[in-house]
């Protein structure tokens, strides 16, 4: 409603009658008002609020470190800068965090969720453990966003060739097949690589720590973990790199990820590897999939009955983010420097990423049966 009213004393002159420019002033007030009610509503203001954005993952992992970037630059953004602080729900694939999110959010602009692959697979698999719809929630940005595999040295694999004639098992630290770790292990198995998923890990963070402590051997990081974890451990030979899953150009073509563009991606490798081309209904599955959970990997969302004044000002929040000087230098230091979808063009993107072909659907819910016992 309108936050105050107008005064008689200021409309009615003599007789109670109104004057003709002041009557013109208030047919043209109530004109907006019902043509542009939600413009002409109060601004929305945070002073002395708490934001609480949700991650479904444990800290340290990719959707952490990408939802800390953001999170200053909310306060910073958002009328009346309120504290924005990141909670972390682990647990069940990232599947856990999300349901309990729509169950519990509060549709007033202090309860805010970040979702990533792992998310967005299971729902497009109708993993029945899933009970959020994201068509009920309002998107607010969305990050595309690259992984990047990587290799124990201790393996003796010091090249992408090796891995052909390798004959060991690999070990890989997995939230589960249905997760956005069903990208990489399609990946590993289209390679022909032995790889046992080692199940039950919270998320990529802990997958990682696992890597570094020896008890796996094989693993991928999103961008801003590989930024910031893995490239130091490669640096100090304690990694060795294989590929990125690389990056969409404009005509949809798999293209090197920039963040490494001397790092083949998957189908280089893969032809790197066996001389030719990857095809057949593994790799358009793969492909299908890779650009589900990566092309907009990190959407941010607004629950269930948000006022559209709140989400109108969440969105204008982010794209004064995306003009900050300061957030695009730590967009390219932390994140890698994709560019971020806001508001309809995330809406847009975020729909076409989850459109996955009917026949790779098909085949990728037989392999997800046989090899690792899942029914869809």
């Amino acid at each position: 409603g309108i936050s105050r009213k107008l005064s008689q004393s200021n409309l009615l002159k003599g007789g109670g009658k109104l004057h003709k420019p002041t009557a013109f002033l208030l047919v043209g007030f109530l004109f907006g008002f019902f043509l542009f009610p939600h413009e002409s509503r109060a601004l929305v203001n945070f002073e002395g609020k708490k934001v609480v954005l949700t991650i479904a993952f444990n800290v340290g992992g990719g959707s952490d470190r990408w939802a800390r970037v953001f999170a200053p630059y909310l306060s910073k953004h958002l009328p009346g800068n309120p504290t924005v602080v990141v909670r972390n729900i682990p647990g069940g694939g990232g599947i856990s965090g999300v349901n309990r999110f729509v169950a519990r959010a509060r549709p007033n602009g202090l309860d805010l969720l970040g979702t990533s692959g792992s998310n967005q697979i299971p729902y497009i698999l109708g993993d029945k453990r899933v009970r959020y719809e994201y068509k009920k929630m309002h998107i607010v940005l969305a990050s595309p966003m690259g992984g990047f595999a990587y290799v124990s040295p201790k393996t003796g694999i010091k090249n992408l060739k090796d891995l052909k004639s390798f004959k060991g098992e690999l070990q890989y630290a997995s939230q589960g097949a249905t997760s956005l770790d069903l990208v990489p292990l399609l990946a590993f198995e289209i390679l022909g690589l032995n790889v046992k998923a080692i199940l039950g890990y919270r998320g990529r963070g802990p997958g990682r720590v696992a890597f570094e402590q020896g008890v796996v051997n094989i693993d991928y990081q999103t961008t801003p973990a590989y930024l910031r974890s893995v490239k130091p451990m490669v640096e100090k030979g304690k990694a060795m790199m294989l590929f990125s899953w690389g990056q969409l150009d404009n005509q949809g073509n798999l293209v090197r990820d920039p963040v490494e563009p001397d790092l083949p991606h998957f189908a280089e490798a893969y032809e790197m590897i066996y001389g030719k081309k990857p095809s057949g209904p593994a790799f358009d599955a793969w492909k299908a999939f890779f650009v589900s959970g990566f092309a907009v990997q990190k959407p941010m969302w607004l629950p269930k009955g948000t006022p559209h004044s709140v989400v109108q000002t969440y969105r204008n929040a982010a794209s004064k983010i995306m003009q900050d000087p300061s957030f695009q230098k730590d967009l390219k230091k932390k994140l890698g420097g994709y560019a971020p979808y806001v508001g309809d063009d995330a809406h847009r993107a975020f729909e076409q990423a989850l459109q996955v072909p009917p026949e790779s659907m098909a085949w990728l819910k037989k392999w997800l049966q046989e090899r690792f016992n899942v029914q869809l």
